[in-house]
C-alpha cells in the first residue's frame, strides 16, 4: 500500500461523514414535502427546518405554516421569538413574497407624486375596501412620495365598475382620492381602454395577492393588510439612499 493511501482513505471517510447529516436532512425534507402535498392536496412552494422546537416551515399559496417531521400537527399563525419579541413569521413572509419593484407594471397604476417623490410605494386596492379607504386617508398625509395605486377589483361586482370609471376619469388620481377619502362616487363613463384593470387582476393572481390593501416597498417587500402609517414611513425612510 502506498504511503499516501491511508491519509486519502481517512480523508474520504471524514468527507463521507461530514455530508451524511446534510443528506439525511435533505431526505427528511423531501419526504415531509411529499407527505404534506399528498395529505393536504396542495403544492408546497418551499420548505425548511427552523431553529424552533424542531418545526419545519411550509410556504403554501402565499401563507406560512409549521409542522413537525411526522406532520402530526399543522400550525397556522405567527411564530414569535421571545428573546427579542420578533415576529419570525412576518419577517419570513416579507422575504418569501418579495419581488423586484421594477417588475411591477407601473404603467397600469394610478401615479401620484408629492414633494420630491423620492420615497416609493405601490399598493393594490379595491375601491370598496374599507381598510383601503383608511389607508388612502393616511397616505394623503405623506409628502416626498411617489405612490402607485393598482386598481384591483376583488370584493364586489360593483368594484369592477368603479375601478373602470376611475381609470377612465380625466384625472385618475383625483377621482380615486375623491371616492376613497370623500365618498364622491365617479359619475363618468367607463368608455376608455380599461384592459389595464384586467392585467392588474391577472398579475395580482400570479403573485397570490388575495387581500386588499397589499403594499410593496422600494426593496420589493410585500406587506398585506392595514399597516400603521408610522410603520410605512419608517420603512420608506430606511430605504432612502
Amino acid at each position: 500500500m502506498s504511503r499516501f493511501a491511508v491519509p486519502v482513505l481517512i480523508l474520504s471517510i471524514i468527507v463521507l461523514f461530514a455530508h451524511a447529516p446534510a443528506k439525511a436532512q435533505s431526505v427528511a425534507v423531501s419526504k415531509l414535502k411529499q407527505n404534506v402535498e399528498k395529505r393536504l392536496n396542495v403544492q408546497v412552494d418551499s420548505i425548511r427546518k427552523t431553529s424552533y422546537l424542531g418545526l419545519y416551515e411550509l410556504y403554501i399559496d402565499g401563507r406560512i405554516f409549521y409542522t413537525d417531521e411526522q406532520m402530526s400537527v399543522l400550525i397556522a399563525g405567527s411564530l414569535i421569538d421571545t428573546q427579542d419579541m420578533r415576529n419570525v413569521t412576518e419577517a419570513r413572509l416579507e422575504q418569501l413574497s418579495a419581488i423586484k419593484f421594477s417588475d411591477l407594471p407601473l404603467d397600469q397604476a394610478i401615479k401620484q407624486v408629492r414633494g420630491n417623490g423620492k420615497r416609493l410605494l405601490a399598493t393594490f386596492e379595491d375601491p370598496n375596501c374599507g381598510y383601503c379607504k383608511l389607508l388612502a386617508r393616511e397616505l394623503l398625509k405623506l409628502d416626498d412620495i411617489t405612490l402607485y395605486t393598482f386598481l384591483y377589483p376583488l370584493l364586489r361586482e360593483d368594484s369592477d365598475r368603479k375601478s373602470r370609471q376611475i381609470w377612465c376619469a380625466s384625472n385618475r388620481a383625483k377621482a380615486w382620492n375623491d371616492w376613497m377619502t370623500g365618498g364622491k362616487e365617479p359619475n363618468n363613463k367607463a368608455d376608455c381602454d380599461t384592459s389595464a384593470i384586467d392585467r392588474n387582476v391577472a398579475f395580482a393572481r400570479r403573485l397570490n395577492i388575495n387581500a386588499t390593501p397589499t403594499l410593496f416597498f422600494a426593496d420589493g417587500a410585500r406587506v398585506p393588510g392595514a399597516v400603521p402609517i408610522e410603520r410605512i414611513e419608517k420603512k420608506m425612510n430606511a430605504l432612502l439612499p
